[in-house]
């Protein structure tokens, strides 16, 4: 097959993706890539390969073509197509929870630079290594990776980066729980849907939908949450997003929670966690029995609570995510309180506060801890974010984190 011939087959395949004819587009790529003498066209159908298969979920399909297009891209001796190879790679681990191969692979990115590509590319290693960093807690880097992501989507006049990057603000203020801010950037996605999004895939629409759900729900708002849920779950079900289905399904379970309706839950924790082991997505099968363990405990049935935290314990040291450790070990102070066993009790508190100090979840001007209830935030340029409240009363003196790490240990 040449070159002329490699590029037709590429187009008839992203023809049949963009109609939804995703098993035939997959046909007629995986031909191209058995037939074609073109390395440069290989390495383009690989790329069609590892979109269509990250939308679909299958991820372990999704790296091992990244490291294939990697190949290639030492085959070619190209800089710019090594550059998009190794972002792959970022975003396949990112996909698979393997947070640390993600920065290592995000890092090679930004070493790279001069190359054409790194310039239009640069956008989406800082938006993957900022999920990397979320997904282990570490929150002033995903916040400074988040900010570089959404400085390049503007430098760019990139929409579509703009509005992933977003989402992923969404995310991160949910998990600290500024839900005002959690509800503001994945509107501000619907938004720029709307406004652009004529020719986009209806993906950004569903996945600013979906934050809005989740937002929606932690502010009490839970007829608005299940609207915008079920308009996601929608297109999901419509494009075989099953990464997606997945997330919906637990949004829907966690509104049902909220309603009291344990029975309506249940299910759809069991069928989001059937995808979720299906894809590999380890971060939320977390979220999902961090749900079911709070069902169990509105129904006082607290041994079957504590074995869905011993699951979700066991994902969360495994992935390194911080965050979910944290509420498990207040999950189990409260069940350990209710039962009366004080040694497990203190335990469980002290491991709470290490979490809270490991991840400098607490505000850096009044002391009091950030993320246990709904509270407005605000970062100062560092990343360092504190209580809006605080900073509002202390004023403009600096950072009072930044003063302290500038401190040398043998001066204190």
């Amino acid at each position: 097959m040449g070159q002329d011939q490699t590029k037709q087959q590429i187009e008839k395949g992203l023809h049949l993706y963009q109609s939804n004819q995703t098993e035939k587009a997959l046909r007629v790529w995986m031909r191209v890539l058995e037939k074609s003498a073109d390395p440069a066209g290989r390495f383009r159908v690989l790329g069609c390969l590892i979109t269509a298969h990250a939308e679909m979920g299958r991820y372990k399909d999704m790296l091992k073509f990244a490291v294939v297009q990697t190949d290639t891209a030492r085959e070619l001796e190209d800089p710019d197509f090594l550059t998009e190879s190794y972002l792959n790679l970022a975003r396949s681990n990112e996909k698979l929870c393997e947070f640390q191969k993600t920065i290592s692979y995000c890092k090679t990115c930004l070493n790279m630079q001069g190359t054409t590509v790194s310039v239009q590319l640069n956008g989406q290693v800082s938006l993957s290594m900022g999920n990397a960093f979320l997904g282990l807690s570490i929150f002033q880097k995903a916040l400074e990776c988040f900010e570089k992501a959404l400085r390049y989507a503007h430098n760019n006049d990139d929409k579509m980066l703009e509005c992933r990057v977003c989402c992923s603000l969404g995310n991160f203020y949910t998990q600290i729980k500024d839900y005002e801010k959690a509800l503001f950037f994945p509107c501000k996605a619907a938004e720029l849907v709307n406004d652009y999004g004529k020719g986009w895939s209806l993906k950004y629409r569903a996945m600013s939908q979906y934050h809005m759900a989740v937002a929606y729900r932690k502010l009490g708002r839970l007829a608005d949450a299940m609207d915008c849920c079920e308009e996601s779950m929608k297109i999901a079900l419509q494009h075989g997003d099953r990464p997606l289905q997945a997330l919906c399904l637990l949004c829907f379970a966690d509104i049902h929670r909220s309603r009291r309706d344990v029975q309506t839950a249940f299910p759809r924790y069991d069928s989001s966690m059937s995808i979720m082991t299906e894809i590999g997505n380890r971060l939320g099968l977390i979220q999902v029995l961090l749900g079911v363990t709070k069902c169990w405990m509105i129904q006082k049935e607290l041994d079957k609570a504590l074995e869905s935290i011993e699951k979700a314990q066991e994902l969360a040291e495994g992935l390194g995510n911080k965050l979910g450790l944290l509420k498990l070990h207040c999950l189990c102070e409260r069940i350990y309180r209710t039962k009366e066993q004080h040694r497990e009790l203190r335990d469980h508190v002290v491991k709470f506060h290490e979490c809270v100090e490991e991840m400098e979840l607490y505000c850096g001007m009044c002391g009091e801890s950030i993320g246990e209830k709904n509270n407005q935030l605000q970062a100062l340029p560092c990343s360092h974010f504190f209580h809006l409240k605080c900073l509002q009363t202390d004023g403009t003196r600096g950072c009072p984190n930044c003063r302290r790490l500038s401190v040398k240990p043998g001066y204190v």
